[in-house]
């Protein structure tokens, strides 16, 4: 299956507890939410660096500041996500996990109904370009362990404790 490729409009970096982030969007909306250091996270954007009052990254950006602080946040920023259709099913359904609320690899392989595609599964959230809004960080193993996470363990048990998932 063909993965399509954003057009990225325009960009910006931010700082975040766990380090900078980039944030990059086109022209339909945001299609890149990267830590510093994560895998897959690209080293040059095309794009030229976003205006002051680019209104989706600066909605982002406000969005996600109120997350850091523990404040009740709906992301409602536009998505523009790109990836193969498998992909972006797996990535729908990660949208359906509430703050708080973990899920198992099998748990997102039965929901998009492909039951036998579980390490596939684990293979598109590894891929999610949107971290942190489209919520990777909630899936576990089933056994319930902590598994990776492209932007690093140590990311997704901050991410967790301060959703409330982890005891700190």
């Amino acid at each position: 299956m063909k993965t399509t490729v954003p057009r990225y409009t325009a960009q910006r970096r931010i700082a975040s507890p766990l380090g900078e982030i980039l944030l990059a969007r086109t022209d339909a909306g945001l299609a890149g939410l990267w830590f510093e250091g994560q895998k897959d996270h690209p080293e040059v954007l095309s794009a030229p660096q976003a205006a002051a009052d680019d209104a989706w990254l600066g909605q982002a950006e406000e969005q996600l500041d109120r997350f850091w602080r523990g404040a009740p946040v709906d992301f409602t920023v536009p998505l523009d996500l790109h990836g193969t259709p498998f992909q972006r099913a797996v990535w729908q359904a990660l949208l359906t996990l509430s703050l708080g609320r973990t899920a198992s690899y099998r748990d997102i392989a039965l929901q998009i109904g492909c039951t036998s595609a579980t390490r596939a599964v684990g293979a598109a959230v590894g891929r999610n370009p949107v971290s942190i809004i489209v919520p990777c960080h909630r899936v576990i193993g089933s056994s319930g362990g902590l598994t990776g996470y492209s932007g690093g363990l140590e990311r997704k048990v901050a991410l967790l404790r301060l959703e409330g998932v982890l005891a700190l």
